[in-house]
């Protein structure tokens, strides 16, 4: 191992919150610029006015992006050898109060189904949003749930800080839907309802032992939702064709995500087996 390689493994190796926020910070970067060059690379198959228009205007306008920062994630945790403890087994497992968090997430994804009007979308939009949600699952899952979460328990902290901490960047992480000029308390509902989101996939990562599980639901829940409400980020403020199930199923997993906090235990040692209960 040469001495850059040694020197950048070291520096890794000792994670702290600035270290953390600034994955956050360059992945972001990072996005949003591969958006604007792909925005402007394929313009004549976006739809500016509305980007769930078509099949394409998702592919290019939603899905690539993601895509593309979800393998530079991949390739960033590769080089650090953070495959396995990523993916691999959690190191402390949960409690079974803690399924209510992914019980709830997958009621509003079948309610979202149920009151989606399917003769408004095409086959080519629907796979297409498919496949936007397999491309948000895993790379903001990654992110969230895997690289902050590994690098706050690495640090040493417990994990109810580990669960505030990981659920609040994903919630300001949506902060950048202010630059595609969505309106203030879009945003903000948006940052509150994924902030409980966030707190119920830790939740479901902690129940079920693997991140996989967080990535499945996470991934059904952007495309349900768009799917019910025709737009993007709508549910979570009570927009048209959202269901009223869907909306008090929203409504409570915020509730139970702030009342859950409370009663999140454990630590993760060094030495703690990756088959460890809590």
């Amino acid at each position: 191992m040469n001495n850059s390689t040694s020197e950048k493994s070291d520096f890794w190796s000792r994670p702290t919150i600035w270290k953390l926020l600034l994955v956050v910070v360059v992945y972001l970067a990072f996005y949003l610029a591969v958006g604007q060059v792909i925005s402007r690379v394929f313009s004549d198959q976006i739809d500016s006015d509305n980007v769930v228009a078509s099949a394409s205007s998702i592919i290019f306008g939603l899905a690539l992006p993601i895509a593309i920062g979800a393998v530079a994630l991949l390739i960033f945790i590769a080089k650090l050898g953070w495959l396995r403890s990523i993916f691999g087994p959690q190191p402390i497992r949960g409690r079974g109060w803690m399924w209510i968090g992914p019980i709830l997430v997958a009621a509003a994804i079948a309610a979202h189904l149920t009151g989606t009007d399917w003769t408004a979308w095409s086959a080519g939009e629907i796979i297409s949003l498919l496949a936007l949600g397999v491309c948000v699952g895993i790379a903001e899952e990654l992110l969230t749930r895997g690289i902050a979460v590994k690098m706050l328990r690495d640090a040493g902290h417990g994990e109810r800080f580990v669960a505030v901490v990981s659920s609040l960047l994903f919630a300001l992480m949506h902060t950048v839907n202010f630059i595609s000029g969505m309106e203030a308390s879009t945003v903000l509902a948006t940052v509150v309802y994924t902030f409980g989101f966030g707190m119920c996939m830790y939740l479901t990562m902690r129940v079920t032992g693997t991140i996989w599980a967080a990535i499945v639901l996470h991934g059904l829940t952007d495309p349900t939702t768009i799917l019910s409400t025709g737009g993007l980020d709508t549910s979570v403020t009570g927009a048209s064709g959202a269901t009223v199930v869907a909306t008090f199923i929203t409504i409570l997993l915020v509730l139970f995500a702030v009342v859950a906090i409370f009663f999140v235990r454990g630590r993760v040692s060094q030495e703690q087996p990756a088959n460890a209960t809590s």
